[in-house]
């Protein structure tokens, strides 16, 4: 029987993606949706809709009676999980299955057996796919130790098995350290933790995540649809995501994807799935990778497997569940140029990638041209809720070269709008310029490796910084012109001055703007672009190069965001310019002695009252937003003078919770 409806068991920009390709299969779609979706995009787009409760998914879109009840009232004969939710739960294939509805992805058993990580671990080692070698039993002494060393192959990691925090763990490169440091570790474990048991496992060096995308239907065809690399990691979250790997051979993807296929075989698994390899940077053999683990369902970052393929996995996806057969084999598929995708989060890289919610006041993304797809589930006015995953969008580009993509990538970022939420862009684009990631010598360490101190804008070349003095002297020249003609405030008389002094960070750039000849510092420069006050981005040409600008007007010149940072534009005309330095720097006020909410949230711990002496570090409140709880701590040393915020409050960005003496 063929799938006539579909219920899509999620929300936001997967339920929209799913919903796209149903309607192109000309088949009928139900959406479900809680009450801080009422007017998502994903219900509109639907053909009809159901409310499944309040906004906490734990009472809405986590409950499986309620999706099926939902699929009972509408008709529906299908339902896809999109990822998430209730996606990886076998309790709800099984009662889908009760129900005679069809579930859009694998068998219950492949679920349940690939979601318990030492079942997956046996079953992945069983059916011949490299799992991380390692001992895990009880090492008797030294000598049985640099025996196990010795058969796992340097180098490897002696831990204390009640380990944790980094304490208890010694590297060992050689015989000789295995020796010096297996006593060692054993007294740590006991001293730490009451307990000496050691287990030793081989240690991945320059680790990075790649996974294969696995496809397969109800008639014992199973594919590999290659893989893609998946390293460039914020505490374990998914970041930029590319197909194929930089780092992947030939070789080496077909003895990858062959392991995968074995295992999906070992299971009966039919439908999309992934699975996650941990892959040796330092090997150069081939054989350097390691199962982690088995998604049972469609990821994140499937569309850049489609851009290479040229398939349509949520597609494959609901084919699959019908009981057709796959249309083509291991040998159709093809690797066709190269895709990124970058993940647009509501989060404030600035403050600690803080996330961050609230009503996107602006949301315009960049155009679906030529190699640039952006796949979301929000619309300007639309509102980042505190109850779901901080995502906003997914831009994916596609190009013939890596490379290619990747300035794509830059372009299409420097064109994304969104106001309101913080968000990752200028992040994301400082990533693309980045040496490292242009190399392809990437890790799941990159992040915490590059950016030890946090993210404070991507440096910017001599030459951007030029080009963005002879925008912002443009734009202040266009000002002034219209100043002139609005009666009574220039006089007509008076043209807009040619020379313009334009202090950007601590450098001063002369430009001289005569008709269409442009020069920055005595240098001319090939420049067009149109703006009319009130623009919001500017499309300026130099020469061949395009570079897209975020505008946005401030006391004396302009913020100019580009290429992943903002710079603060102070412009003068050249004959008021020298008496600038009579001009007294403002400073701004010391805050440090107030305790400020770092993004909006709930106040559901306040540790301190007022009189309490605190110290540096102690932990005085505890904010809750995202389903993430986020300790504030004491950043110097005081009294408490004053409390302004009570436990139990929904506090604004900014709010002033205390006061420090």
């Amino acid at each position: 029987m063929a799938i006539t409806k579909i219920l899509i068991a999620n929300r936001g920009e997967i339920a929209c993606r799913v919903i796209r390709t149903a309607r192109k299969m000309g088949i009928k779609t139900v959406a479900v949706y809680s009450d801080a979706d009422a007017r998502a995009p994903h219900v509109l787009m639907a053909d009809e809709a159901v409310h499944i409760g309040p906004s906490p998914a734990a009472q809405s879109y986590l409950i499986a009676e309620k999706i099926i009840q939902a699929c009972k009232d509408t008709g529906a004969d299908a339902v896809h999980p999109g990822y998430g939710f209730l996606s990886e739960r076998e309790s709800f294939r099984k009662a889908l299955d009760a129900e005679g509805i069809i579930f859009v992805g694998p068998p219950a058993n492949a679920i349940a057996a690939m979601g318990d990580k030492i079942e997956s671990k046996k079953l992945a080692k069983a059916a011949g796919v490299n799992v991380v070698p390692g001992f895990v039993g009880v090492i008797e002494d030294t000598e049985h130790a640099v025996r196990i060393s010795n058969e796992i192959g340097y180098p490897v990691m002696m831990k204390a098995s009640a380990g944790g925090g980094g304490k208890g763990m010694r590297l060992a490169y050689s015989e000789q350290d295995v020796r010096e440091g297996f006593e060692a570790t054993k007294r740590e474990g006991l001293n730490s933790f009451g307990d000496d048991r050691v287990f030793i496992e081989k240690f991945i060096e320059s680790p990075r995540h790649i996974e294969i995308q696995i496809l397969g239907d109800q008639h014992g065809n199973i594919l590999y649809l290659n893989e893609r690399e998946c390293s460039i990691q914020r505490r374990h979250q998914k970041v930029v995501e590319e197909a194929p790997s930089p780092f992947v051979s030939p070789e080496m993807r077909k003895k990858m994807g062959e392991q995968c296929v074995a295992l999906a075989r070992a299971v009966g698994y039919f439908s999309a799935g992934t699975v996650e390899l941990i892959v040796s940077g330092a090997d150069k053999t081939g054989d350097g990778f390691y199962f982690l683990e088995m998604n049972t369902r469609l990821q994140v970052e499937h569309p850049v497997t489609e851009e290479i393929t040229g398939l349509d996995l949520v597609e494959q996806m609901i084919r699959v569940a019908n009981g057709e057969e796959l249309s083509f084999c291991q040998e159709d598929v093809k690797i066709n140029g190269w895709s990124i995708e970058n993940r647009v989060y509501a989060e404030d890289p600035y403050r600690g990638f803080l996330p961050s919610t609230g009503r996107l006041i602006r949301y315009n993304p960049p155009e679906a041209v030529d190699g640039v797809r952006v796949d979301d589930g929000v619309v300007e006015g639309g509102e980042v809720s505190m109850f779901y995953d901080p995502m906003i969008a997914k831009l994916i580009t596609w190009a013939p070269t890596r490379l290619e993509a990747i300035d794509k990538q830059i372009a299409a970022l420097d064109q994304f709008e969104i106001e309101g939420p913080g968000h990752n862009i200028d992040f994301v684009s400082a990533l693309m310029q980045h040496e490292r990631f242009r190399s392809g010598n990437i890790t799941t360490g990159f992040i915490a490796e590059e950016y030890p101190e946090g993210f404070v804008g991507a440096p910017a070349s001599e030459t951007l910084l030029k080009r963005l003095s002879a925008i912002g002297a443009f734009a202040a020249m266009a000002q002034a012109d219209r100043a002139r003609r609005i009666e009574g405030q220039l006089g007509k008389r008076l043209a807009p001055p040619t020379g313009w002094q334009v202090k950007i960070g601590d450098a001063i750039h002369d430009v001289v703007i005569n008709g269409d000849d442009v020069t920055v510092d005595g240098e001319a420069i090939e420049l067009a672009l149109e703006y009319t006050p009130g623009d919001r981005l500017i499309e300026a040409e130099f020469g061949e190069e395009q570079l897209a600008v975020k505008i946005a007007p401030v006391r004396s010149g302009f913020v100019l965001t580009a290429h992943g940072a903002s710079h603060k534009l102070r412009i003068l005309p050249a004959h008021a310019a020298v008496h600038a330095k009579h001009m007294i720097e403002k400073i701004p006020p010391d805050l440090s002695r107030f305790l400020i909410c770092p993004m909006p949230g709930l106040l559901v711990a306040l540790n301190v009252k007022e009189g309490d002496k605190v110290e540096i570090g102690q932990p005085l409140a505890v904010i809750e937003a995202m389903k993430m709880e986020n300790i504030l701590r004491a950043q110097k040393a005081g009294v408490v003078k004053s409390v302004s915020a009570a436990q139990g409050e929904s506090l604004p960005v900014d709010a002033i919770i205390l006061e420090l003496e």
